[in-house]
């Protein structure tokens, strides 16, 4: 009943709907290196604000991950299974009857969405709203019907925050808040016995999730951002009709695909990618330094600390393996897919304005050729090759 909700559009449907709940999924139960244990009292985690003891079983860890290596942890076990469930049912929820416009629209329409819920969080409210009328609707669609009435609030409360911290008008308030939690020492300074704290890093995944476009690898990003632009383009055909200005990165008869993407990532997905990282939340792996990526200081610490008494001895060298375990490298494979093709991108921007300049002189003869696309590999490595040779 939820999948046939998602109307039949070409970004926000209920491929779209998946592909978060996927990522949300990937994000939560994956190895995460560094990143601590189930912080429990007694075998048993409560929460600091509420006292809410969810018992040893109040905890999902996926048995398809490895998160039990050494070193490693994961979302799923630090985060209470009801909280977890609410952060899965909100990505399966999240763009419910979405009708492939954006809230901008539906306010400058004045769309009965947008008159119901003030023009605020618009589509956010109605997809949460939506999904929930239907969730009641029927005896049998309501799983969660042994809940306690407490917990069962509890969780309606944290899936519709969870929906609606989606709307990218909220994009940067969220980022703010996040990243003071986090601090720039290296050290997070999230409480994982602190349910707000919690509820601040789902929050935070299911966002990342929802723009997950520029971290899959190159093709895939590309078909993504093939729905996005179609959809924008049908928005654009509807405002030109209505005789309204055609937003950004909407009028097909100009297309801007490079530029909508590259600043989607340097101003939307890269920040939000770099906050996440920053808090050790981002799946991956260690990856050990090898002999030439080791600090030059290294030796010299080590020669200083022989010159030592046994006792500075050992103070020095747990510092020393601090400092080392500082520097250790982590491989975070989406991480890495969005430079690529943050780099892709800035490729082929590059390109069509070296294109663009060489239609401009006047001796330029016969006709131009296609404008570049992202979507040719072929031509995508030629500019490539093009910049090596003139950099070199």
């Amino acid at each position: 009943a939820l999948e046939n909700g998602y109307r039949d559009i070409p970004y926000h449907n209920r491929i779209h709907a998946t592909d978060v709940l996927h990522a949300v999924w990937y994000l939560t139960t994956q190895p995460v290196p560094g990143l601590p244990n189930l912080p429990t009292q007694n075998g048993i985690h409560s929460d600091s604000v509420n006292s809410i003891t969810p018992g040893i079983t109040g905890f999902l860890v996926s048995k398809m991950s490895s998160v039990l290596e050494e070193g490693y942890g994961s979302l799923s076990g630090l985060i209470p299974a009801l909280e977890l469930m609410a952060l899965y049912v909100a990505a399966a929820m999240h763009d419910y009857d979405h009708p492939g416009r954006t809230n901008a629209f539906l306010v400058a329409t004045s769309a009965p969405q947008a008159l119901l819920y003030n023009d605020r969080s618009v589509l956010e409210n109605h997809h949460a709203a939506a999904a929930w009328n239907l969730f009641m609707s029927q005896p049998e669609f309501n799983f969660l019907v042994n809940l306690e009435h407490v917990e069962f609030k509890r969780f309606r409360f944290l899936v519709i925050e969870a929906i609606l911290a989606t709307d990218l008008k909220k994009h940067f308030d969220f980022l703010t808040e996040f990243n003071a939690k986090v601090g720039d020492d290296g050290v997070s300074g999230i409480d994982w016995t602190n349910e707000n704290d919690r509820m601040l890093v789902c929050e935070m995944c299911i966002k990342l999730a929802d723009v997950n476009g520029p971290l899959k690898c190159k093709d895939l990003h590309l078909q993504w951002t093939e729905g996005i632009v179609n959809e924008f383009y049908e928005q654009g055909d509807e405002e030109a009709t209505l005789g309204l200005p055609i937003s950004p990165f909407m009028d097909r008869s100009a297309p801007q695909l490079a530029k909508l993407q590259e600043s989607f990532i340097t101003h939307i997905v890269g920040p939000l990618c770099s906050s996440y990282d920053s808090a050790a939340l981002m799946p991956g792996r260690w990856v050990d330094p090898t002999d030439g990526e080791l600090d030059p200081d290294t030796g010299k610490e080590e020669q200083d600390t022989e010159e030592e008494d046994t006792a500075d001895e050992e103070a020095s060298t747990e510092l020393h393996e601090t400092k080392k375990m500082h520097r250790r490298k982590v491989f975070c494979q989406i991480t890495q897919h969005i430079l690529e093709n943050h780099e892709m991108w800035k490729r082929v921007i590059a390109a069509e304005a070296s294109e663009e300049t060489k239609e401009a002189k006047p001796k330029c003869l016969g006709n131009p050729s296609d404008p570049i696309t992202a979507i040719r590999e072929e031509e995508e490595e030629q500019v490539s090759k093009e910049e090596e040779e003139e950099e070199e």
